[in-house]
């Protein structure tokens, strides 16, 4: 049974002024946050209030200016319900913005965050996880591009009708044939591809048919942690070499399988800099004890997740409240303050500008 105890979240109003006002002046971009998970779990009537009341102070301790949520759906809900839970989730994204238009805005494309960011906002970005709502049937990610989505993933750690994810990464497989549609429906609209989860050989696949930069949501250096769900150098490497940008799983699972900590994060952030360059690399942390915490009954037996324990988190870095410590630790590591700022968001909200939301036809209008 999973003891969850107090979670340490992080003591960032002890850090040193300087580093908080850099963290402070820096766009910080998390690419992949499940509180979604959490809110659908409360009566409609409360969304609003629960995000509020919740997760964002969090989100404010932490300095996050930009947040992206992604629509997991878990097992239990696939696959008849996969759609419908979809939906659901997509609901709850609004109903937050909308009661909470003060603090926070969904947002589509570059100019909706610039407009947030200027008006002091957190930039919500709508992305799916998987998208098992979607199945075979491409046309829906028209559909859900309508509704607000932006960013999409085709597989978790298991098979879809669009690819495999990591944890299939023995069959080889690349994209299936409705994959391969999804990808060009997917840049044709200005949704943007995640490759995060996806298997080895289906992300080979992506990066030899994209046309368009792809995102790592939330993934680490394979070559620090041999994990199927961390990414190869020469997979970082291709990743930017189009354009695209590695965002860091903050996962102890992910980061190390023996001593997690926050100064091996960096070595993964410093290592992915190495490798694919600074000006591609961001922070995904994948927060998800909280979540758990919320979803799994208690009492209930909780197995490893892809061999980790999942309800593990980084001293510190529990939830974004703990943003400011990472960025500490990458200034002790004598990183340029400029880096630091473009990997904690700047190198995302570039991306975003560029791609997000920006259909094909439109793109040289964009640039």
């Amino acid at each position: 049974m999973p003891a969850f105890g107090t979670p340490d979240f992080g003591t960032p109003d002890r850090l040193d002024p300087a580093t908080l006002e850099l963290h402070r002046r820096a766009v910080v971009a998390d690419t992949h946050n499940d509180l979604l998970c959490s809110v659908v779990l409360r009566p409609v009537a409360q969304w609003p209030g629960y995000f509020r009341a919740q997760w964002l102070p969090q989100l404010r301790a932490g300095g996050v200016d930009i947040q992206v949520l992604p629509v997991y759906i878990d097992d239990a809900y696939r696959p008849e319900g996969a759609l419908r839970e979809t939906l659901r989730m997509i609901e709850a994204a609004h109903r937050i913005a909308e009661g909470n238009a003060d603090e926070v805005s969904l947002c589509l494309d570059g100019a909706d965050i610039d407009r947030a960011l200027a008006a002091g906002r957190i930039a919500l970005v709508l992305a799916l996880e998987g998208a098992p709502g979607v199945d075979a049937d491409i046309e829906l990610f028209a559909t859900l591009y309508r509704l607000g989505v932006r960013i999409a993933s085709l597989a978790h750690f298991g098979r879809t009708a669009l690819a495999d994810g990591s944890g299939e990464d023995a069959a080889g497989s690349r994209l299936t044939a409705a994959g391969v549609e999804a990808l060009a429906e997917m840049e044709r609209l200005g949704m943007m591809f995640d490759v995060s989860h996806l298997g080895a050989a289906g992300v080979d696949h992506v990066l030899e048919l994209a046309t368009r930069p792809v995102l790592a949501t939330h993934s680490s250096a394979r070559a620090l942690r041999d994990h199927h769900r961390n990414l190869t150098d020469a997979r970082l490497a291709a990743i930017a070499a189009g354009g695209g940008v590695v965002c860091v799983n903050f996962f102890p699972g992910f980061v190390d399988a023996h001593e997690p900590s926050i100064s091996r994060l960096v070595d993964h952030i410093e290592h992915i800099g190495k490798v694919a360059g600074t000006a591609h690399v961001g922070i995904g942390p994948d927060f998800v004890l909280e979540v758990l915490r919320d979803v799994v009954p208690g009492g209930v037996e909780v197995g490893p997740v892809a061999g980790c324990d999942p309800f593990a988190a980084l001293p510190g870095l529990a939830g974004p409240a703990g943003l400011p410590l990472l960025t500490a630790e990458l200034l002790a590591r004598g990183l340029d303050e400029a880096v630091v700022a473009a990997t904690l968001g700047g190198n995302v909200l570039r991306l975003f500008r560029a791609e997000l939301g920006v259909p094909a036809d439109r793109r040289g209008a964009a640039a």
